[in-house]
């Protein structure tokens, strides 16, 4: 639910797109009674904002002519989609020849903001990190994202109701590391207290969430999007799959990215002979297996099932099917 503060921006917002508004229909839109329209003109009027009264039958709220808004009005929700935009942008490569327009951008929005508003995105860009998979993000919570970008920032443990796939409601006290972007969902990950793993939760199911007294130290070795990935790789589905494919590892990691595949090489490998082709260990878990078989294929590289016997299997029926199709006049 908006806040009140979110709620006099809207109406604002409505006032600014020109004409007179009724008490009646900015009660609708706003989604409140006629008497706390009111109280949100008198807001804007406190804020020297000149809001003039109409009346009579077609009578309301409207704007004073020639007013316009300052450069920049930004609600949390807003500021924090624009940011997310010029920071996801940049790490997908869409940005103008100009490397640095999208920085400067994001400086120059951050300069204007409430100081309040200012801070807050700050500390989320520091808790965020994105992985290099990035499609259409769902849209997170905003307050729920800020609150645990504050939690990492400071260290600090966050109580969260979580519902899991299952639809098992638990809640948690976790010991965040970071927030990870990953192939269009939003994730936490971080330290569940009450037994002492490292877990990673998504956003959406997140309901609530409230930063607890204490605080932890972060832990040393992989980031939190590595962390994530390791994780998607090595979580529990119905097949365990080792393969070994001979190739570069920009080759393999094209078809069968960090978030599906563990990579192992035979023997370390630096600089320029990482772009040489050699024998490297997969391994990967699925829920089923009929979709690898034309991944296998369209690696186009030497390669050795070493366990399941069934995606063998699989492999050489897809075999047989594309040369008896190849075959046909």
């Amino acid at each position: 639910m908006p806040r009140p503060t979110g709620r006099v921006l809207t109406l604002l917002e409505l006032l600014q797109s020109g004409g007179t508004r009724t008490v009646a229909e900015l009660a609708d839109r706003l989604g409140v009674e006629g008497r706390t329209v009111r109280r949100y003109v008198e807001q804007l009027i406190d804020l020297d904002v000149p809001v003039e009264s109409v009346r009579g039958r077609y009578g309301g709220y409207r704007l004073a002519p020639g007013y316009r808004l300052p450069p920049l009005m930004l609600s949390d929700d807003e500021a924090l989609a624009v940011l997310l935009g010029l920071v996801a942008g940049r790490r997908a490569g869409l940005t103008t020849t100009e490397r640095t327009a999208s920085e400067t951008a994001s400086a120059k929005i951050r300069r204007v903001l409430p100081k309040r508003i200012a801070r807050r995105l700050d500390t989320l860009l520091e808790a965020l990190a994105f992985t290099d998979q990035l499609d259409d993000f769902d849209t997170p919570d905003a307050e729920l994202l800020l609150t645990i970008a504050d939690a990492v920032r400071h260290r600090r443990p966050v109580s969260i109701r979580y519902t899991d796939r299952d639809g098992r409601r638990s809640e948690r006290t976790l010991h965040a590391y970071g927030i990870v972007a990953h192939a269009g969902r939003w994730y936490v990950t971080g330290k569940d207290a009450r037994i002492g793993e490292d877990r990673t939760f998504r956003l959406d199911r997140i309901a609530d969430a409230r930063t607890l007294p204490g605080s932890f130290e972060a832990p040393v070795g992989p980031g939190p999007a590595q962390r994530v990935l390791s994780g998607f790789a090595r979580a529990e589905y119905r097949h365990e799959v080792t393969l070994r494919i001979h190739g570069t590892v920009e080759q393999i990691r094209a078809h069968l990215p960090a978030g599906v595949a563990s990579l192992e090489e035979y023997a370390p490998v630096t600089g320029e002979d990482r772009a040489t082709e050699r024998w490297l260990r997969v391994e990967l878990r699925a829920e089923r297996l009929d979709w690898l078989p034309p991944v296998l294929a369209s690696l186009d590289r030497p390669f050795v099932i070493e366990r399941p016997a069934e995606l063998r299997d699989l492999v050489i029926a897809l075999a047989d099917r594309l040369a008896s199709y190849a075959r046909r006049a």
